[in-house]
């Protein structure tokens, strides 16, 4: 029962009521799931909230998926955002995008007016700053839509709970949520830490974390935008917008350290600051966090993004009788016999064909749609997302915080955010340099 121009959807109530006999809730939410691709065509439609280039990635995804998909409503807060999305998307899928002007919708309450369109059973992508992830996860678990929520999910531990309540509700009404932590679709990963979790190398004793770069780059504001419309565009570079670098771009390596693990950090301690940086912005430029697992043994995350320097994107993992070199960038890994790391210690390598893990999390989510089969991965996400949110609380404040402490935090970087306009006074205001301020170890609290 596709919506298409002219014609409309029943309603929750019309639905009810032409519905035989008394449904149980679970069957209730089954049958309601499968209102926006239960039509001749079987099409299943998709919102895109957030236009940037990680957004219309996920789109692409989305309508790459095995059955039909149509793309039938944008929401941003920036018109050239949303333009340049649609035009590339349009070149790619002329036949799966439909989204004429009245549904590309602008505005902080746009993700509503998407998500009202699309209706219960179809398929929103969440993909602005990790700040509105909370709010807009809970606004589509209400309206019975299913979910792809790219990475950060939260940036605090108060979003981390209002995404962990919504995920729970979303069980119950039988909804379907992915997130965007893709190596875990990864087939060549998976094959890895299935070896190490058989104990090739024996116990896992240390992990490390490498994300190492060159420097992240900051806009200058644009005559005529608010202050918090230019703190949005640059929202790598703002706290409150994407938790940190150690939350936004190493939650990958954390993620997968700990799953290697099977386990989650206890308590993280560490350290980082600004040695090169020279823009007015939040953003750390380095961090060191060690974290400490239940049984004693650690992770060390090292993340860096300045030019000229080293660069490595990958885990190393040591365990009782040997290693593992996960990530670099490519489908690759490599486990070995002891601690040097060269061709003739390896003892098991990846030897099947490369896969496409941005793919790959779109297409289980979309099966699990078709199929009608459980599929949640909220709890996981958000764990492996409080793993950086409890890394940066340990490095800006140069405390030892333990994970249940941090859990419990009440320390809300983005208050009124459900109520934010373009116009609504910015989380941090720069002084009168244009600096904004920077956590400083031994000074900042985050508790």
């Amino acid at each position: 029962m596709n919506r298409q121009n002219g014609s409309t959807q029943p309603s929750r109530r019309e639905f009810l009521q032409q519905t035989s006999g008394v449904l149980a809730g679970a069957a209730l939410a089954t049958a309601i799931n499968t209102r926006a691709h239960a039509g001749e065509n079987n099409t299943i439609q998709v919102a895109l909230v957030g236009c940037g280039g990680r957004g219309t990635g996920a789109a692409v995804n989305a309508l790459s998926t095995q059955g039909p998909t149509k793309l039938v409503a944008v929401a941003d807060v920036f018109p050239d955002r949303m333009q340049a999305s649609l035009a590339s998307l349009k070149a790619q899928f002329a036949d799966k995008v439909d989204v004429p002007q009245d549904r590309q919708f602008l505005g902080m309450d746009a993700y509503k007016k998407a998500i009202d369109y699309i209706g219960p059973g179809s398929v929103v992508l969440l993909t602005t700053p990790p700040a509105f992830r909370p709010l807009h996860v809970e606004y589509a678990v209400a309206k019975g839509v299913n979910i792809f929520m790219e990475k950060a999910f939260a940036v605090d531990a108060p979003g981390i709970r209002r995404v962990l309540k919504a995920g729970k509700e979303a069980e119950k009404k039988n909804l379907k949520i992915a997130g965007g932590l893709m190596s875990r679709h990864s087939k060549p990963l998976e094959e890895a830490v299935d070896q190490l979790h058989k104990g090739l190398i024996g116990n896992l004793i240390t992990c490390w974390a490498y994300r190492e770069h060159g420097v992240v780059p900051f806009s200058n504001q644009r005559p005529g935008e608010s202050e918090l419309a230019h703190q949005i565009r640059n929202y790598h570079c703002f706290t409150w917008a994407n938790g940190s670098f150690i939350l936004d771009w190493l939650i990958h390596n954390l993620d997968v350290c700990c799953w290697c693990k099977d386990a989650w950090p206890v308590s993280a301690q560490g350290q980082g600051g600004r040695q090169t940086r020279v823009n007015p912005d939040q953003l750390f430029d380095h961090y060191a966090v060690e974290y400490h697992f239940p049984d004693g043994t650690r992770l060390f995350a090292q993340g860096r993004h300045i030019d000229n320097c080293w660069g490595f994107f990958g885990d190393i993992i040591h365990g009782t009788t040997g290693s593992a070199v996960l990530g670099e960038g490519q489908p690759n890994p490599r486990i070995f016999k002891g601690y040097n790391q060269t061709p003739e210690n390896v003892i098991w390598q990846y030897k099947g064909k490369a896969t496409d893990q941005y793919q790959v999390e779109h297409d289980l989510l979309f099966d699990a749609i078709r199929k009608n089969k459980p599929y949640n991965e909220t709890d996981r996400s958000c764990k492996a997302a409080m793993v950086g949110i409890l890394g940066r609380m340990a490095a800006e404040s140069g405390q030892m915080i333990t994970w249940d402490e941090a859990m419990a935090s009440n320390l809300n970087l983005t208050p009124g955010i459900d109520n934010w306009t373009l116009d609504t006074p910015a989380p941090v205001t720069p002084d009168d340099k244009g600096n904004y301020p920077v956590a400083m170890p031994g000074t900042t609290k985050v508790l």
